[in-house]
């Protein structure tokens, strides 16, 4: 990769690759790798997942780039879909544990450092991805700060930036989110 692909801003990168360049998605992923690992290992470290950094993110990489479909605008959006991504290749990973195990054995991925607070909510993998269908139903964005928070390992601020809504939108829909889980993982 020359020095001016590395230079070049990711949006610029990515409007390549929308327009053919296919070496111009590979430098906006490189572009942004680091970040991505970052988000990986903060995933894995509260999920206590078989995966390592690396090949989480770049089988992430592999379900972006494979699909037809990607065409992120910009920085923030490769982040929020690559944070999609890496839930999905976990969930991938879980339902194929699940039907090796039969279910018998598989750990439980905590919410409880991602909610802040006394409370002990436990999901799996597979049942956290079943509400997040749900809330997406009732409440899309609040769902995509779940998504970024606990499967990107964003903080508030930086998904503030990445939606480009306010700090305390981000909050109070974060707040909203986590009742909505808590109301469903009680009912």
């Amino acid at each position: 990769m020359s020095v001016e692909a590395q230079q070049a801003p990711v949006t610029q990168l990515l409007a390549r690759a929308r327009s053919g360049d296919a070496g111009a998605l590979d430098a906006a992923f490189a572009a942004v790798y680091d970040e991505l690992k970052r988000a990986a290992r903060q995933q894995l470290r509260r999920s206590r997942d078989a995966l390592d950094t690396t090949v989480l993110v770049h089988e992430a990489y592999l379900k972006l780039a494979g699909s037809e479909a990607l065409a992120p605008n910009d920085r923030n959006h490769l982040l929020a879909l690559s944070a999609r991504a890496m839930r999905q290749v976990l969930v991938d990973q879980a339902r194929s544990a699940h039907a090796q195990k039969r279910g018998a054995g598989q750990d439980a991925l905590t919410l409880t450092a991602r909610l802040g607070s006394q409370e002990r909510a436990v999901l799996e993998v597979l049942q956290l991805d079943e509400l997040l269908g749900a809330l997406h139903r009732a409440d899309p964005r609040a769902a995509q700060i779940v998504e970024l928070r606990y499967f990107g390992g964003y903080e508030e601020a930086e998904i503030a930036d990445m939606l480009e809504v306010s700090y305390r939108t981000v909050r109070r829909d974060w707040r909203k989110a986590r009742a909505f889980l808590l109301a469903e993982l009680g009912a």
